[in-house]
């Protein structure tokens, strides 16, 4: 091959799968709702089902359903069909995936699931076909060409199937209000979960020298020199201001004589602040969002707790 068809091969493989999920999702419709709807009023689990690369994407599924506050589980069709059909209840609901949806392996599965009523999601290419007449949904997976140059190997169809797995669990997430807190609780180890379990209180520094309101900006120049950048003002330990050296730059460049100057003409009134129990990583997003490396901590009274700053975060894990 010529320098650089490997590249443009890639490329296009990768345009046509974005163009099949596009696609996917031009004709997502109230069917959509409807399964998503149906997931979040099982009293049971989610089944998910699939045979080869559908089962591959199956388990991918199951895997984020659980990791997201669903209990969901993998189940082989063959499998079911030698034992492992005792992990189902009639509580749960099944999700199958085909890309053709008249697979005879499945039906063995299919059938049992109809005898025990678990209402089934299907994922599949051919709205029409065997397995799409007895689903309770169905959801439309077709894509108009795999990226294999023959069409023959699961690859568009495999990334359609696997996109509106993961636009299921979201919108199931979304619809039972799992938050940071739930997720946090399912993902304790790692450098994921100390992301998500640390808390500002656990990062934050103690808040130095706090500043009358009548203090000079000499004064101010001396706390924002020793205390990183961030001069707090507050009266009996409830914050009223603060300032930045940012603000004394500015105020530096206007008024030569700033020194002998009040804080409480110059300092921020109504600052960017974080709470103690906040998630380090929500305090780093508010200084990306505020361009800002330090907030003052302050309990939900006002009261002066610290301040964190974005290096202590970054050394602790949390960005």
């Amino acid at each position: 091959m010529a320098d650089g068809a490997l590249v443009e091969l890639g490329r296009r493989v990768l345009r046509l799968e974005a163009g099949a999920v596009s696609a996917v999702a031009e004709r997502l419709d109230e069917r959509f709702d409807r399964a998503v709807r149906l997931l979040a009023a099982a009293r049971g689990r989610v089944i998910v089902s699939g045979l080869g690369k559908s089962g591959l994407v199956a388990r991918k599924i199951a895997a984020t359903l659980t990791s997201t506050g669903t209990p969901a589980s993998y189940l082989h069709p063959i499998d079911s069909l030698h034992g492992d059909l005792g992990i189902v209840a009639r509580t749960d609901v099944a999700i199958v995936l085909s890309k053709s949806g008249d697979s005879q392996d499945l039906f063995g599965l299919v059938g049992s699931l109809q005898r025990l009523g678990v209402p089934i999601i299907a994922v599949t290419g051919a709205p029409d076909s065997p397995l799409a007449r007895v689903a309770t949904v169905v959801l439309d997976g077709w894509v108009a060409e795999e990226a294999c140059p023959h069409d023959l190997a699961p690859t568009a169809s495999t990334t359609a199937a696997l996109a509106l797995g993961d636009a299921l669990a979201v919108a199931l997430l979304e619809l039972k209000g799992f938050g940071r807190d739930d997720f946090a609780v399912l993902h304790p180890g790692g450098s994921l979960g100390r992301r998500l379990l640390l808390r500002v209180r656990d990062v934050m520094q103690p808040p130095g020298r706090i500043l009358p309101p009548n203090a000079t900006m000499r004064e101010a120049v001396v706390s924002l020199a020793r205390d990183r950048g961030l001069a707090l003002v507050g009266s009996e330990a409830q914050l009223t201001g603060v300032l930045t050296t940012g603000d004394l730059t500015r105020m530096a460049e206007r008024d030569p004589d700033f020194l002998g100057r009040s804080v409480s003409e110059v300092m921020t009134r109504t600052p960017k602040t974080a709470a103690p129990d906040d998630l380090a990583a929500a305090a780093v997003g508010s200084m990306e969002r505020h361009g800002v490396i330090v907030l003052p901590v302050v309990s939900g009274e006002g009261a002066i707790e610290g301040v964190v700053h974005l290096h202590d975060l970054m050394r602790a894990g949390a960005m």
